[in-house]
């Protein structure tokens, strides 16, 4: 049975830092501007508060400002770091659910890698630039970019990578007046269906606590919540 701590290897395997570094109690991941996830450091066992500055000063070198990703069990860090006036930033929701399989309505969405430049340039319009293109490219397993089309017109994209048999989906854009009809939905069925030719048992994703239109979507596919993060740091 898939756990928690699974996951976060799932997650790791699918959106990856294009280096980790582990300094003292710490892992400390190189993004290289592909956003928080692949830019935070985390801990690997007891952090003092002294060994704070271990992590600040190696995240300095790589050019990152200071970004701490937490999970539950990491209470008494983020108890540390809070007293030390870093703030919790984007709290985050992993969601994971059997492969799924609905019958998709035909040319609303394809599997294409590498991805399209109509697709990068979708992306890029949801704030998903040549950086987190980058972290797809690095995931060293099965994936793929799915294209969602509506209306006759190119409107949205994702990016399914698998690490054992379980699938994850990562940056998942619509173009704002293509929301609410069923696009994305199409998207997530044509994302299980690719991976479960493959062999996958498992479909997951992350989400932001923010983000209650996707967690409705997410919930309405037999997904459930199975684990939670959030990132500190310095206004």
């Amino acid at each position: 049975m898939l756990n928690t701590s699974d996951l976060f290897e799932v997650v790791a395997a699918t959106w990856p830092p294009a280096r980790v570094t582990h300094v003292g109690p710490w892992l400390v991941r190189d993004g290289q501007g592909g956003g928080k996830r692949v830019s935070a450091a985390s801990p690997v066992g007891p952090v003092r508060q002294d060994d704070v500055a271990l992590a600040i000063a190696e995240m300095e070198k790589l050019g990152q400002p200071a970004l701490f990703s937490l999970r539950p069990e990491d209470a008494a860090l983020d108890t540390i770091l809070e007293k030390m006036g870093y703030r919790v930033v984007d709290p985050t929701i992993l969601f994971l659910g059997p492969i799924f399989e609905l019958e998709v309505p035909k040319v609303t969405a394809f599997d294409i890698w590498p991805p399209l430049q109509i697709m990068k340039d979708l992306w890029a319009e949801g704030g998903i630039g040549p950086e987190r293109i980058a972290v797809m490219e690095r995931a060293a397993g099965p994936k793929t970019s799915i294209l969602g089309r509506i209306a006759d017109r190119a409107a949205g994209c994702a990016f399914v990578a698998m690490h054992g048999t379980t699938a994850m989906v990562h940056a998942v854009e619509v173009l704002p007046e293509y929301r609410r009809h069923g696009l994305a939905r199409n998207m997530m069925h044509y994302a299980a269906l690719w991976a479960k030719e493959r062999g996958a048992e498992h479909f997951s994703l992350v989400t932001t606590g923010a983000n209650t239109v996707a967690q409705s979507l997410y919930s309405s596919l037999g997904m459930t919540v199975v684990g939670q993060y959030h990132y500190r740091m310095k206004p």
